[in-house]
């Protein structure tokens, strides 16, 4: 393949995304269905290039995908009435601070993602990738029709690092619980 081909499906995210729900160590089984690696991305609104790079790449989803989605139909259903993944923070997760004025798009791969720091060397630390770090994610677009179910999907190729944010889901890292040392442990 050329280094000249452009996958129009295909998209690398601002270093501003955070991940959320970041489950890239382990597959994990959702409601009984097959294990996969999967990653909640949230994408800041002002970051407009990422959104238009998703908008773009599930429009090309969505034609390459046509027949896919038309079935044993007679006609393709328009993209408006599909399920797509980007997704609005404010409108779907409203209780939530970590997606506010953000959209997001949840990845999954049936396996494992590479994951690489702010220099592309690779992460073996698995303590260093939790929910609440920023990185970029390459992740691809891809229309499905299963069981009556249509849409567009966004699959997880790779995830950069690029840095350390508040973890999200309430758990403390030790390196945090521990960093002041007021406390005198000797009395």
């Amino acid at each position: 393949m050329s280094k000249n081909f452009v996958n129009p499906t295909k998209v690398i995210t601002g270093a501003g995304t955070r991940w959320s729900y970041a489950n890239v160590w382990e597959a994990k089984s959702i409601n009984g269905g097959a294990p996969k690696y999967s990653v909640s991305l949230i994408i800041p609104k002002s970051d407009t290039k990422t959104i238009e790079k998703i908008k773009a790449a599930i429009q090309a989803a969505y034609e390459e995908g046509e027949s896919k989605l038309k079935g044993n139909g007679k006609t393709v259903p328009a993209l408006s009435v599909l399920k797509t993944p980007l997704r609005d923070g404010d409108l779907e997760r409203p209780d939530d601070e970590a997606y506010a004025n953000s959209y997001f798009v949840n990845a999954n791969s049936g396996t494992a993602p590479g994951i690489v720091d702010a220099d592309r060397q690779p992460i073996i630390d698995h303590s260093e990738v939790y929910s609440g770090v920023y990185g970029r994610a390459s992740i691809n677009f891809y229309a499905f029709n299963s069981n009556g179910n249509k849409g567009i999907a966004c699959g997880l190729n790779n995830l950069q690092k690029m840095r350390d944010g508040e973890p999200l889901g309430g758990k403390t890292r030790a390196e945090d619980d521990f960093a002041d040392d007021d406390e005198d442990f000797l009395d």
